[in-house]
């Protein structure tokens, strides 16, 4: 028996409840990325990569950032970010993967406890089974409920940092926290908020500061910004007090022990802070590609939630993929999404809307999607 046997069973059973994943490339209208501003290959981040190019910053770092791999364009890059979000620091991380489980596995501590939202990330998940606190989760974008689990436990005797944990918009579902009475109830218990950006930044707020926009700056708010998705780069910004920054330098394994992204990419992500200030009218353009597709994809069976993500729920697994793949087919890359990303019965398409496409192609994708149902 071969000693990959499990793993081959594994697999098997995936294909029988239509759940293996399988790579797949990119072709089609894009209604599945998460390049929302049309960044990824815009002729000015391809500018500035060459200009960084030419004045001789590295490609590779060539080592992690405590040993040879600190680079200029990383410190120059976090205090951009900080200056930009308003926040006390920044710290650049390889991946937005890598900064949530640096997150929740290095600064909660004994004692304290991580009250988590119900559709948090995979990665904060990852990180707080690495973390020293306990972890419980919340209903979703229920305020009141992280209200009374801290109550409960402190009324049962804790006495730690309760950490409240949630992303600002939710990449399956388009809906927003409620930011403002979470901090709210951060500063009543005397907790700190971690609030995932992932899908906020660029889009939202003031010059695309993300939705924690006017929480930034706070001594009880950890914001977390990834570079990979309305930014058009790679890799997450940590934006908070310094404190924070000092011990996940010192303390996060994450960050000690990953060789240092590149100084490259480090310059792009400083180009796209810029367009983000200098071109807001790649978010009035987003807004109305958004409005426009609420309005056509609503009677199909999409959900309208204000943001660019508009799930379409099918339910059944086997019957989303299916009609994903006919999309597919048909010109259009709509991408299905199956437990265990979301909760059992509720498998849908993720239909994204980015400047990647225009009016042209949401009502051809409705017309498709109605011929299809």
């Amino acid at each position: 028996m071969s000693v990959l046997a499990a793993h081959a069973r594994d697999i098997e059973s995936l294909g029988q409840s239509h759940r293996r994943r399988s790579l797949s490339p990119r072709t089609g209208s894009d209604f599945a990325s998460n390049d929302y501003l049309g960044l990824a290959a815009s002729p000015r981040l391809r500018e500035a990569v060459a200009a960084a190019l030419n004045r001789g910053v590295s490609i590779g770092s060539g080592g992690s950032r405590l040993l040879r791999g600190n680079d200029p364009e990383h410190e120059a890059l976090e205090a951009e970010a900080a200056a930009f979000f308003g926040s006390e620091t920044a710290l650049y991380f390889s991946s937005g993967f890598a900064a949530n489980a640096a997150l929740f596995a290095t600064l909660p501590q004994t004692g304290d406890l991580i009250l988590y939202d119900a559709l948090i990330h995979a990665s904060a998940h990852d990180g707080m089974r690495l973390a020293r606190a306990p972890a419980q989760g919340v209903a979703h974008n229920d305020a009141q409920a992280f209200d009374d689990a801290i109550s409960a436990w402190r009324r049962a005797g804790g006495t730690g940092t309760p950490w409240i944990a949630v992303e600002s918009l939710y990449s399956m579902d388009g809906d927003q926290a409620p930011l403002a009475d979470l901090a709210g109830i951060a500063q009543r218990h005397g907790g700190m908020l971690l609030i995932d950006e992932a899908h906020a930044t660029g889009v939202f707020g003031p010059d695309g500061r993300g939705l924690a926009a006017a929480l930034e700056g706070r001594n009880d708010v950890v914001t977390m910004r990834t570079c990979g998705k309305a930014l058009g780069c790679e890799g997450a910004l940590v934006c908070g007090p310094a404190i924070v920054r000092d011990f996940l330098i010192n303390r996060g394994r994450a960050f000690i022990f990953s060789t240092a992204p590149s100084p490259l990419m480090a310059s792009a992500v400083r180009a796209a802070l810029a367009i983000l200030a200098d071109e807001p009218e790649r978010r009035t353009r987003l807004d109305a590609l958004i409005v426009h597709a609420g309005q056509v994809l609503a009677p199909l069976g999409a959900t309208v939630t204000g943001s660019q993500i508009l799930p379409l729920i099918v339910g059944d697994a086997e019957a989303t993929m299916a009609l994903a793949a006919r999309l597919q087919a048909a010109g259009f890359d709509v991408r299905g999404i199956r437990p265990p990303t979301v909760p059992p019965g509720s498998a849908r398409l993720r239909i994204s809307i980015t400047l990647n496409v225009d009016i042209a192609d949401i009502d051809r994708l409705a017309t498709c999607l109605e011929a299809l149902s």
